[in-house]
């Protein structure tokens, strides 16, 4: 997921860059980066194709959507998982009809939306998401001088794993997002090594088994994301974030040297979409929720392991207060 603050620099990627090979919910499978959806743009037909970012706060955002579109509105959903900037393209083609979560892609914002008017903005998710450096409460409780990276190098030692060569670990997800904990560790002089689980689910896992067995831990960690309920985290207080920061940053990624941003997340709709796509168009730019509205659908599909159609069925019934506005 790109998460990039209110200046938007193509600095930081995350949890989002995992899967090109894209699978359609209830119409079979695509790969959106080779082909079109058969139901995208389909002449007369009552159909929306929805791009669903890998992370699990964006399934959520896509299985609501997906339930009030065919149970209230009767459209046929297509969604297909896609990687990030092969979403823009799939959007900007009308391969896709909109993304639900968008963490900040400067250069396609101003290719698409500003420069080719392809693609429109569909207003803010009510979301605000914000990456950061996270350790376990009970550890922040009792050294609470951690949460000041200027004394991070004092916790190495404890901190280090089989994995970090003698270092303190910084817990990554996988190795493909793109993030700045590299330049970061080396230009803040931090006795640390990022150490990468593999994958949004295995970073899970590992912070569940520190958390467990009552393990410090320091990680690279993003919210909304359902996990703070089970696992409370507190943040380190990195150096301010900057445009300045950010504007090096975006010639050079090794110059980092400051905190991540914070940014409202935004979603995006194919142009001719948005003009011509009826009620779907007006339900999808109306959709707008709370961080704990989709943490509470994400958790239920992540850790209770309910189907999305069925977590979606149980926050709509639950929750008819704020959707009917978006169907009307």
């Amino acid at each position: 997921m790109k998460r990039i603050g209110m200046k938007r620099k193509a600095l930081i990627a995350l949890p989002a860059a995992a899967l090109l090979a894209a699978t359609a919910t209830g119409c079979g499978a695509a790969d959106m980066t080779k082909q079109a959806s058969p139901y995208a743009n389909a002449a007369g037909a009552k159909t929306v194709t929805l791009s669903v970012q890998s992370w699990v706060g964006a399934r959520a955002n896509a299985a609501v959507a997906q339930y009030l579109l065919e149970h209230e509105l009767g459209y046929r959903v297509d969604t297909v998982q896609v990687d990030e900037v092969p979403a823009w393209d799939a959007l900007s083609q009308g391969r896709v009809d909109a993304i639900m979560e968008d963490w900040g892609h400067p250069d396609q914002e101003k290719r698409y939306v500003r420069d080719k008017k392809t693609i429109t903005e569909g207003g803010d998710l009510g979301v605000t998401g914000h990456i950061g450096w996270w350790v376990p409460k009970y550890f922040a409780d009792a050294h609470p001088d951690v949460l000041d990276w200027k004394n991070l190098n004092k916790y190495a030692a404890q901190l280090k794993t089989s994995e970090s060569g003698g270092k303190g670990q910084l817990l990554d997800g996988s190795p493909s997002y793109v993030t700045n904990d590299k330049a970061l560790v080396k230009n803040l002089k931090l006795d640390y090594q990022v150490v990468f689980a593999g994958s949004e689910a295995a970073q899970i896992t590992q912070i569940k088994q520190f958390a467990k067995e009552k393990k410090p831990f320091l990680t690279y960690w993003y919210e909304p994301q359902w996990l703070f309920n089970e696992v409370p985290m507190v943040e380190v207080k990195l150096p301010e974030y900057t445009d300045a920061c950010a504007d090096k940053g975006a010639k050079d990624p090794s110059t980092i040297d400051c905190a991540y941003p914070t940014t409202s997340l935004k979603k995006y709709l194919n142009t001719d979409f948005a003009s011509k796509g009826g009620k779907a168009a007006r339900f999808l730019k109306d959709f707008h929720w709370t961080k704990a509205d989709q943490n509470e659908v994400a958790q239920m599909i992540a850790e209770e392991k309910l189907a999305p159609e069925k977590a979606a069925k149980k926050w709509v019934d639950g929750h008819p207060d704020k959707w009917k506005k978006w169907v009307n």
